[in-house]
């Protein structure tokens, strides 16, 4: 967070300012891989419908539980911290899905491995943006049309962070997506591995 911060005490919160490039390299490291962004959709509905539009259902504070973090208050100014954190969070502070994963929503972003395309060329078959796995869009469709000045190719991202509002970023979906510049690091990006069967 800058000048006189450290890790101290963040031993157990996920990784942030990592690009895509170090996410990848750290999964290649570890004999893993980036999740593709179907596989990342798959993991966050837990077997649950797509036609919810939460992870955890249809109501976004069940019983005015908090079930990820996420921004509460007038954004950006006004973060009230009913979920009880006002950064990111220690991993699994929140309920597991139905797969047992902790923090597919909110807390930090997560890279995947696909291209960002507006149109991945593939119809949705239902209510999410994900059709199938592979589905990637390819590099060149990447790039923003709003800078064409600027050729760095973008990534999918997945999750939502604790910086989305009902009142500006209804990002905490599982069907949601958003594209970043792969040389980007964020305070509110991270990643997680997978690891895929051998055929």
């Amino acid at each position: 967070r800058g000048p006189n911060s450290s890790l101290r005490g963040l031993e157990d919160h996920p990784v942030v300012h990592v690009s895509w490039h170090d996410a990848a390299a750290y999964a290649a490291w570890a004999g893993k891989s980036l999740p593709t962004e179907a596989e990342w959709e798959f993991a966050a509905w837990g077997g649950r419908p797509a036609e919810t539009e939460f992870a955890w259902g249809t109501e976004l504070t069940p019983q005015g539980r908090h079930m990820a973090n996420t921004f509460q208050g007038a954004f950006p100014y006004a973060n009230t911290c009913k979920d009880g954190f006002r950064w990111t969070s220690p991993v699994g502070s929140f309920p597991a899905n139905d797969y047992g994963l902790v923090d597919m929503i909110g807390n930090v972003w997560e890279w995947t491995a696909d291209w960002y395309a507006e149109n991945p060329g593939q119809e949705p078959k239902g209510p999410c943006c994900v059709t199938e796995n592979p589905l990637g869009g390819r590099e060149t469709d990447s790039f923003d049309p709003a800078l064409p000045g600027i050729r760095i190719p973008r990534k999918v991202l997945k999750g939502g962070s604790h910086m989305c509002a009902p009142d500006y970023c209804q990002r905490y979906r599982p069907a949601a997506r958003h594209a970043q510049s792969i040389d980007t690091s964020m305070s509110h990006l991270g990643f997680r591995c997978v690891v895929r069967q051998k055929a």
